[in-house]
């Protein structure tokens, strides 16, 4: 009780919305319109995946309904069309979404900007629709509701619920007054009087009190009943039950799961690390049966596709590849609902690196709210070519190392990438938290001294050297540009690869020094814009301008990422030249 009276208070466990990681029961972090239920259509999805997985003629392991609230905020933001499409296209019998449709948002009754029919909009997505006319008082209409939507099973159902915001209060009842901020003390005793409700403030009859332990025992004894259905499981499906204990329950990855990962040479041929992305994924994915994901209708261009499983379509929910349709922020919140669903899953979605624009609220909230999601993106920098500006990440990468919690992965060749996943994979299953990764389009050389080992360490020395006179530092792509150039230049010179800065971050102290001392000239060079990179070097080159349309070798050279333009700038830094030394404005026209 003393928690609800801190409401929104400092060091409450009752903040302003729902927060999974500071309230027990709070299942996960819904905060910005539609995400709350786009995120029920992610945990629907993993109870239906679950249960074709696991469940067995007299078996049943996995059986349960996903309850959603949404309101008109909801209904009008765009991510919640994207879920509900998709979750209408898949079936999902097993979701039930409540929509308080009291007419009111925050500038004042919805016919001010919202005048749509919701219900024939998502029997168009391929729901079940019905409504409870008077839900303010009508609990016997919303129980019959729930038991039409439950005999439903190849549809997901909306039950829309007419409401009354405020409703009991005289004063303040249907108006966007009683939307968000406190009714008052004087109107909050009228309205008690008006419902004749005859308790003071705070205080809960005892009634209520019995109801919820009535339930909680309940609870209980299913718990029981479910633990000897578990331990019968056990003897008839043995190998199952094994991997059900270690992937779902106890949510542990297998040992030595990460001899699966490739491992190369400098001698193996180079590629784009998209495609040392599809080696991992199609790696995982018989190892890790929790691991499941999907594109934003891109899987030939991110080579998502794992080659061991079908698509987890409306009649096969035990396949794992996802085909999330163009749906960008649908596809982030979904994603992070399957891993927020505490089930064990590995999720990991995936787009070109600039579309993570169109989820960026989705991955802000991964972060936030724990969820151990995998963004996967591709064609990462200007050396996409001719799509032009528009599909050209420029701030995109740097952004997003803004957001606190979220690793941020650049792997510059084969053993990187690797060891990317390995991070990745382990971060999702063992700590609940997110990583993104981004992967070049063009092929790129295997680099000497990378490893899954070093990458783990977020930088490393690719070309080194006892007291070097300069120092570079790459990321991604553009990292073998730096090793031509340092083997152009006369002077010691250490080149270090950086895949992730929020991983270098946490190395000691004494690793981070000796691998970039202070004192010593130091060089960055990144195909995005060079903000935030002071924190490393003393000088940059990078592009703080908008590509061109061209392909992506032209782009790159025009642009000053050539080893040329990297040797004539380390030589301006050893010189004691600081600050952007190449900013792309050369490659403009």
């Amino acid at each position: 009780m003393d928690d609800l009276k801190q409401f929104r208070q400092w060091g409450s466990k009752t903040p302003g919305h729902p927060e999974n990681f500071e309230t027990d029961g709070i299942e996960v972090t819904t905060g910005p319109l539609g995400m709350g239920i786009s995120n029920a259509v992610g945990l629907a999805a993993a109870e239906a995946h679950l249960a074709a997985a696991y469940n067995k003629p007299d078996f049943t392991l996995i059986d349960h309904y996903t309850y959603t609230i949404a309101g008109d905020g909801c209904m009008q933001e765009g991510i919640s069309h994207e879920a509900c499409a998709y979750a209408g296209h898949l079936g999902l019998g097993k979701l039930i979404a409540f929509y308080d449709d009291n007419g009111i948002t925050i500038d004042g009754h919805t016919d001010l900007s919202f005048t749509e029919d919701v219900g024939k909009r998502f029997e168009a997505y391929g729901w079940q629709v019905l409504v409870v006319d008077k839900g303010d008082e009508d609990v016997d209409a919303i129980r019959k509701a729930i038991a039409e939507a439950k005999a439903c099973t190849d549809k997901p159902t909306l039950i829309k619920v007419k409401t009354t915001i405020g409703f009991g209060s005289p004063n303040k009842a249907d108006s966007h007054d009683a939307h968000g901020a406190p009714l008052g003390a004087d109107e909050a005793e009228a309205t008690r009087k008006q419902l004749s409700w005859n308790y003071g403030e705070f205080e809960v009859p005892e009634h209520v009190y019995a109801a919820f332990k009535k339930q909680a025992d309940a609870g209980a004894a299913k718990q029981a009943e479910w633990d000897k259905l578990f331990a019968a499981y056990k003897e008839k499906e043995p190998e199952l039950a094994a991997q059900f204990e270690r992937a779902v329950l106890n949510r542990k990855l297998p040992e030595n799961w990460d001899e699966c990962l490739p491992k190369l040479t400098e001698k193996d041929n180079g590629k784009a690390t998209r495609l040392h992305s599809q080696d991992c994924l199609n790696a995982i994915a018989p190892v890790l049966p929790e691991f499941m994901g999907g594109s934003a209708d891109l899987a030939p261009s991110n080579m998502t596709l794992m080659k061991c499983t079908g698509d987890f379509l409306k009649d096969s929910y035990s396949e794992r590849n996802f085909r999330f349709g163009i749906r960008e922020f649908g596809m982030g919140a979904v994603c992070n609902a399957l891993s927020l669903d505490k089930t064990g899953i590995i999720p990991y979605c995936a787009t070109f690196t600039i579309f993570t624009d169109y989820m960026r609220s989705a991955i802000r909230i991964a972060a936030l709210s724990q969820a151990g999601t995998i963004f996967v993106t591709t064609h990462d920098s200007i050396a996409v070519g001719e799509d032009g500006p528009t599909h050209q990440p420029i701030e995109t990468i740097p952004s997003l190392r803004l957001i606190p919690d979220l690793t941020v992965m650049r792997p510059a060749d084969g053993n990187e990438t690797a060891g990317a996943y390995k991070y990745a994979v382990e971060r999702s299953k063992n700590e609940s938290r997110p990583t993104m990764m981004a992967f070049s389009r063009q092929a790129l050389p295997n680099l000497p001294n990378s490893s899954i080992e070093n990458t783990l360490k977020g930088a490393y020395a690719v070309v080194e050297c006892s007291d070097p006179e300069v120092i570079i530092v790459g990321t991604g792509s553009e990292v073998h540009v730096c090793v031509d150039a340092a083997k152009s230049m006369d002077q010691k010179v250490r080149v270090v690869s950086m895949p992730s800065v929020e991983v270098f971050r946490a190395q000691s102290d004494s690793y981070k020094e000796s691998l970039l001392p202070k004192g010593v000239p130091t060089l960055s060079v990144e195909a995005a814009c060079t903000s935030g990179w002071d924190e490393f070097s003393t000088a940059q080159v990078g592009i703080n301008v908008f590509g061109a349309s061209a392909p992506g070798g032209t782009c790159l050279e025009k642009f000053g990422f050539t080893a040329e333009n990297v040797k004539e700038c380390a030589e301006k830094c050893l010189k004691g030249e600081t600050g952007v030394l190449s900013d792309g404005t050369q490659g403009k026209h």
